[in-house]
């Protein structure tokens, strides 16, 4: 399996693997994730890019720390909460960066015209189909790898993560940086270097996703327990 530019999927998935290993040997956790970016811009240059969901800046921060003028992605779903849009902006203005806000075919006017309003309540998994996997996929048609924030930490769905894979679905290399990461490392990251973090993670919400869809989390439960909390649904379908 090759991607746009005839490369070896697998063969860029072990290469990328060998980096994490050589990085997490030397550096831990942290120079795991700043070896295997590294590694993801001399091979992929400008075909890399990076999907961020705005609830902090750490991934912004590290990934244009080790790759100034990084290719920034941001679903702009047309959901999003004001101080989530307010993130974007921040870190746009802050960070050196190249963000490409990308927006769903429709906008959510259209799409009440043509399916009804509140689909999100109705079928979820379709609005996520067409508000946030959509857009990613037509972002990541332009590029041969992409780098994501999730950690294993973050939901049991999530556990088994590597720091890079093969994105079967796209065909496309993942790097995973801060897969490896804990709650401590992340909050140590913030603290460390003043990280921009949402302003709805000090009202208890821990994963930020669309507003209708996204609730504050009670203390000890999971990261992601406030997406989808009235549904059996965790994941949008961007990364799994």
């Amino acid at each position: 399996m090759t991607i746009a530019s005839g490369l070896d999927v697998h063969v860029l998935v072990d290469e990328g693997a060998q980096a994490a290993m050589e990085g997490r040997d030397v550096g831990g956790s942290y120079g795991e994730a700043v070896q295997v970016l590294e590694w993801a811009h001399e091979r992929f240059g400008d075909r890399l890019v990076v999907a961020t969901s705005m609830t902090d800046a750490v991934l912004a921060h590290l990934t244009s720390t080790v790759i100034p003028g990084v290719r920034l992605a941001f679903i702009d779903t047309g959901y999003h909460f004001p101080e989530t849009l307010g993130m974007a902006d921040a870190v746009e203005a802050s960070h050196p960066v190249n963000l490409l806000r990308i927006t769903p075919v429709q906008s959510v006017a259209e799409q009440d015209a043509t399916r009804g309003p509140r689909l999100y309540e109705r079928n979820p998994d379709l609005c996520c189909a067409l508000r946030k996997v959509e857009p990613l996929n037509r972002v990541l048609s332009e590029h041969d790898a992409w780098v994501s924030g999730l950690r294993r930490e973050d939901a049991a769905t999530r556990t088994w993560i590597p720091t890079v894979a093969i994105d079967a679905k796209r065909n496309k290399v993942k790097i995973n940086p801060i897969a490896a990461w804990t709650q401590a490392d992340v909050d140590a990251y913030i603290r460390e270097h003043s990280i921009l973090i949402n302003p709805l993670q000090q009202e208890g919400y821990l994963s930020i996703g669309c507003a209708p869809c996204t609730k504050p989390v009670t203390d000890g439960s999971d990261v992601r327990a406030g997406r989808w909390s009235n549904s059996a649904k965790t994941e949008c379908g961007m990364h799994l």
